[in-house]
């Protein structure tokens, strides 16, 4: 049983709409899973950042790095927290804007038929086992819902920004995220 409501939505996760999402082009459905990383600031974990970069309302001042990137206009599906909280932004049927210039099996803007998750964490650093946990479940509803989405397109950012993002980096264990999903 999916739980994606009707209108895209996941039905576990809290609900922060961003205004950073448009419609998917006609007749394109999601067929690729991406996995990201965020941390706000870098290297540091908790707080209001994603949440305000996300809805538009980051604040420049409180924090030196975030007058680089407050007037951004991204966002992504779904953030799952240190502690395995989902936080939902933009509905699956949305098109959200997580992947920027990117190239996946020869198709370019993979916004258009992509699917984003943001794990809180950065390159470096081990995820949590209850972020792996939380990402198999709601990989296993996505999949569900948009049956287009096989294990071998479920990708990093990496693999469709080569030149320009390295996330969700080297500390992302796909070994023990591919084993869990078909486990």
């Amino acid at each position: 049983m999916s739980l994606i409501d009707q209108n895209g939505w996941l039905t576990q996760a809290i609900r922060i709409e961003s205004p950073n999402q448009d419609e998917r082009p006609l007749n394109t459905a999601a067929s690729v899973l991406v996995i990201h990383n965020i941390s706000l600031p870098p290297g540091e974990y908790g707080g209001p950042w994603i949440d305000d970069l996300f809805c538009n309302r980051l604040d420049s001042t409180a924090h030196p790095y975030f007058a680089e990137i407050a007037e951004l206009k991204v966002s992504s599906h779904l953030l799952i927290s240190r502690t395995g909280e989902i936080r939902q932004y933009v509905s699956f049927d949305q098109r959200a804007w997580h992947a920027g210039e990117s190239c996946f099996d020869g198709q370019t803007g993979c916004n258009d038929f992509s699917i984003g998750i943001e794990l809180e964490g950065c390159d470096d650093r081990p995820y949590e086992i209850k972020q792996y946990e939380a990402l198999v479940d709601v990989t296993h509803h996505i999949q569900s819902r948009y049956p287009a989405i096989s294990v071998d397109r479920i990708v990093g950012h990496s693999d469709i920004a080569p030149q320009r993002k390295t996330d969700p980096g080297d500390a992302f264990e796909w070994e023990r995220f591919r084993a869990m999903l078909t486990g």
